[in-house]
């Protein structure tokens, strides 16, 4: 737990991070259902313009050519929705041909009624602007090309539109209507549309950014693993050997008999094993999840022994330890989890060093163990930044690790680490583990009848 103060702050979370695959599969995914929304109100528009041509300016159109094209449009957009419900990855060339079709019916719809001189015309920049918005340079200029060659031919290749431009009338002129209804749709949709495809992009981007940042993290916990590998062997040797002299001062009859050297000798030895408990710890925490010294246990042996343990080596003035586990079962225990839970005691106690709680439930299928104290809070940067190397505001050069550590462990357990200040002072971190990480399967006979 870190320092400045501050209010309430609701909790926050250390997720794992979505793949770039997935961010970008989800982005365009997005966007095909953005252009499927898209479609539906070019649909109706299309049938609603057709018909108040056709009935209130009594315009002489191809209705059958161009009802049929609309029904066609339609039915794509059906099946453009079935496969968007499938929810493969969408790529960029497949939005690309998706656009093609738009294009090909604007075409089609204006060479049946006009031509340039149909006031809708002008719908091709929206093809072109969310054109730009979604596909790659390449694709965007051959949207450019392609749909500026439609108007080209579309200028010499027509039907005749019967409706006589009358530009001398102003907003009486069907002609001026149509270009004022065009550019009207032209504006909300491009406003809303294009809104929420930027909203898209940025959580992709979003979503990249996470994903470079827990690489980054993978790395620096490879290389923290490398170090801690060559500090464990520097430093096993010389522990070894401080061990076997103690051990034969323990049993030499001279040291035996002065009461005060033979309690020294034993602080010594426990010493020396907490040392190499810790260098295995932070070599189990920085290489993998789970660690070769494992052992068989329950979870309530496991979180009363791990309270035990953390009481008898640590200094502090009021420890509070609460075990809400109503329903016990077997589990694999090991140093990495032992180390996990320390390091969110340890920062604790060193915020709070006169009282620390620690609580144990099981919440559904996961054990959560709470970890409370009286210190200032975690600060909102702090707060943000949860599981972060080297985010700490202690002073010291490294700190941070601990947690981080603990939420990676965490992580790679499928479980996840939470953080929030308390009301008026303290904060609590939240440990949350699944227990088809850590248990052990029921034997059929210890299952209930």
């Amino acid at each position: 737990m870190t320092d400045p103060t501050n209010p309430i702050d609701p909790p926050v979370t250390a997720l794992p991070a979505l793949g770039a695959d997935s961010a970008t599969a989800s982005t365009g995914l997005n966007n095909l259902h953005q252009l499927i929304q898209l479609r539906w109100i070019a649909v109706l528009g299309q049938f609603l313009t057709i018909g108040v041509a056709h009935h209130a300016l009594q315009l002489a159109l191809p209705l059958r050519e161009m009802l049929t094209v609309a029904g066609c449009l339609a039915l794509f957009n059906v099946a453009s929705l079935l496969r968007w419900r499938t929810g493969k990855e969408v790529r960029n060339l497949e939005l690309f041909l998706v656009l093609l079709v738009d294009v090909a019916v604007l075409t089609i719809q204006l060479y049946l009624s006009g031509g340039t001189a149909n006031p809708f015309v002008f719908l091709y920049l929206l093809q072109i602007v969310v054109g730009a918005m979604l596909l790659r340079v390449v694709y965007t200029w051959s949207i450019v090309f392609i749909a500026a060659s439609c108007f080209a031919t579309l200028s010499r290749v027509h039907l005749p539109l019967p409706m006589a431009p009358d530009l001398a009338q102003g907003f009486i002129s069907p002609y001026r209507l149509g270009v004022l209804v065009c550019f009207v749709l032209n504006a909300i949709l491009l406003v809303v549309f294009i809104t929420r495809i930027s909203r898209n992009l940025r959580e992709r981007d979003a979503h990249l950014a996470d994903v470079r940042q827990r690489a980054a993290e993978e790395e620096h916990i490879v290389r923290m693993g490398l170090l801690a590998s060559g500090a464990a062997h520097e430093l096993g040797t010389p522990l070894s050997t401080l061990a076997v002299i103690l051990g034969d001062w323990r049993r030499e009859p001279r040291l035996i008999q002065d009461p005060t050297l033979r309690e020294d000798i034993a602080e010594m030895q426990a010493q020396v094993l907490r040392c190499k408990t810790i260098v295995s710890g932070i070599l189990l925490s920085a290489g993998e999840a789970r660690g070769e010294a494992s052992a068989q246990t329950t979870l309530c042996a496991f979180v009363d022994s791990l309270a035990n343990e953390w009481r008898e080596t640590r200094q502090v003035g009021e420890f509070l330890y609460e075990n809400h586990v109503d329903h016990d079962c077997p589990m694999v225990s090991d140093a990495t989890l032992r180390q996990m839970v320390f390091n969110v005691l340890d920062n604790a106690r060193e915020v709070s060093p006169a009282w620390v709680l620690l609580q144990a439930t099981r919440d559904e299928d996961a054990l959560l163990l709470v970890v409370s104290d009286h210190g200032p809070g975690f600060a909102p940067a702090m707060l943000s930044e949860l599981g972060k190397p080297y985010r700490s505001s202690k002073g010291r050069p490294g700190g941070g690790l601990g947690l981080f550590l603990s939420v990676n462990v965490a992580r790679k357990l499928g479980g996840v680490i939470t953080a929030r200040n308390l009301p008026g002072t303290g904060a609590e971190v939240s440990i949350r583990l699944p227990l088809s990480a850590i248990a052990l399967p029921t034997p059929p006979s210890a299952a209930v009848p």
